[in-house]
């Protein structure tokens, strides 16, 4: 089996379990794990960072959503 097919099956899995799973493509640490699985109501936060005027987009909106129904804490954070 593919190792993307092993990851695609595993992340049904955890989501199944109630985990919010974030597979992992670019990262500014070399060697992370592929997948991130977060519990509910897990005390990890999620921080956007916008420019003084940025907005965020209704992607951006939707996936902060669904992180807080998720119980989990996002922050928008904007210049000054």
């Amino acid at each position: 089996m593919s190792e993307q097919k092993i990851q695609t099956k595993k992340i049904k899995e955890l989501e199944a379990q109630g985990y919010y799973v974030i597979k992992l493509i670019n990262t500014n640490k070399n060697g992370i794990p592929d997948l991130i699985a977060i519990p509910p109501n897990s005390d990890l936060v999620f921080i956007e960072v916008k420019d003084k005027g940025g907005k965020l987009t209704k992607l951006q909106e939707f996936r902060h959503k669904e992180l807080r129904e998720h119980g989990i804490r996002v922050e928008v954070h904007k210049g000054i």
